[in-house]
């Protein structure tokens, strides 16, 4: 079995922002873990996206992987149709803060920013 591809064109992209504030994160929790992001039915929107962390030793063959200077981005097949150039952004603005998904395939998104239809 060989280890899950890994992407040198990444399909899921993040700002300097997003990276730093997921890494600070990671580093609270203290493990050396990856980020799955995907997702799921449900949301105001039809479909929501959905990321946490994950370890490493639990990323598929199937998955892409993008690489981060060394911090592991994943997302399985079937969220990637859905996902591929999606951009995922952080901002510490206290009204409207967080992480944003900028997602070209969305046709419609909800008013919260977290879900989307295609």
């Amino acid at each position: 079995m060989t280890q899950a591809t890994q992407s040198q064109q990444r399909g899921i992209l993040m700002t300097d922002a997003a990276l730093r504030h997921v890494l600070s994160l990671r580093e609270k929790v203290g493990k050396d873990l990856c980020l799955r992001v995907g997702v799921r039915q449900g949301g105001c929107s039809g479909m929501s996206y959905m990321m946490d962390f994950e370890d490493p030793n639990n990323i598929r063959e199937s998955d892409e992987v993008y690489d981060y200077e060394g911090f592991k981005v994943v997302c399985d097949p079937k969220s990637l149709l859905y996902l591929y150039g999606l951009m995922l952004d952080y901002s510490d603005a206290l009204i409207g803060g967080g992480f944003q998904f900028t997602n070209p395939n969305a046709n419609q998104t909800c008013g919260c920013g977290k879900s989307f239809s295609s």
